[in-house]
């Protein structure tokens, strides 16, 4: 994939502006929505259980995100994730804390049972505690041991028949066959609450698009990380402190070009 076409994509997002179905976490709705705003996309939060299958139906994309988990929410998502698989919406999910207690992690397993999930987005201990490897995590954080990334995408994507990407110092995105590497991005990321699951809503806006435009889901999430790690650069400039580039990002995010993305974009096949 090259930069052309992760521009080309970036510019479908802008000129179709999806609409995005999230159930998020409640730390974190607010940031999601304005990103998604900032990118060009149309976000919605509908978490009841009564109007949840109809607003996935008319998504372009349905992302559920398990960061504050009940269990009436949970019954909300499998509801919403098999309305977007009856009406070929893709479905993005984020494994928020996999591993952390049992609960999360069979929450995880759960619904990637009942619900086709087209990607799965998450870092390398989640993803891998979903799959049945153990590795550590602190909460909803990784833990030091990051593994081989690459390796993880690839044979969790093949274990799950869906995309995978794991986020992280560099970002992994595999279909167990074909799998990307991104560089780019800054660590004041990881020091502003949402990022991440920004990025899974991103991923979704990315999926909608790349549907759209009749390419492969991967190529989607490729741009989607491609281009949130561009914004996150430039956002951060010399001298990043987390609340001022919560502000810029999203500034970023909205003025961020395809130009500048054939430009700055540094991703390879691995």
């Amino acid at each position: 994939m090259d930069n052309k076409a992760i521009a080309a994509l970036w510019r479908q997002v802008k000129e179709m502006k999806p609409l995005v179905h999230n159930i998020t976490n409640v730390v974190v709705t607010n940031f999601t929505a304005n990103g998604l705003l900032a990118l060009g996309a149309s976000p919605v939060m509908a978490y009841a259980k009564e109007e949840v299958a109809d607003m996935a139906a008319i998504a372009g994309a349905l992302v559920l995100n398990i960061g504050t988990l009940t269990a009436e929410e949970v019954e909300a998502m499998i509801i919403a994730g098999q309305s977007a698989n009856e009406h070929g919406v893709p479905v993005i999910f984020d494994p928020v804390g996999a591993g952390a207690t049992a609960y999360r992690t069979e929450t995880s397993r759960r619904l990637l049972r009942e619900v086709k999930v087209a990607v799965l987005r998450g870092n390398a201990a989640e993803v891998a505690n979903v799959v049945g490897e153990s590795r550590a995590i602190k909460g909803v954080d990784a833990g030091a041991d990051g593994g081989d990334a690459a390796a993880l995408a690839k044979r969790a994507a093949q274990q799950l028949g869906c995309i995978v990407v794991v986020t992280g110092e560099e970002d992994m995105a595999s279909d167990g066959e074909v799998t990307y590497a991104v560089a780019g991005g800054h660590p004041i990321l990881t020091r502003v609450t949402g990022t991440g699951c920004l990025l899974t809503s991103v991923i979704g806006a990315f999926a909608a698009a790349a549907a759209g435009a009749s390419r492969p889901l991967l190529e989607g999430a490729v741009a989607a990380l491609a281009g949130y790690s561009v914004a996150a650069e430039r956002a951060a400039g010399e001298r990043p402190a987390p609340g001022s580039f919560a502000v810029r990002f999203l500034d970023e995010l909205a003025a961020l070009s395809g130009e500048e993305l054939e430009r700055s974009a540094r991703v390879r096949r691995v």
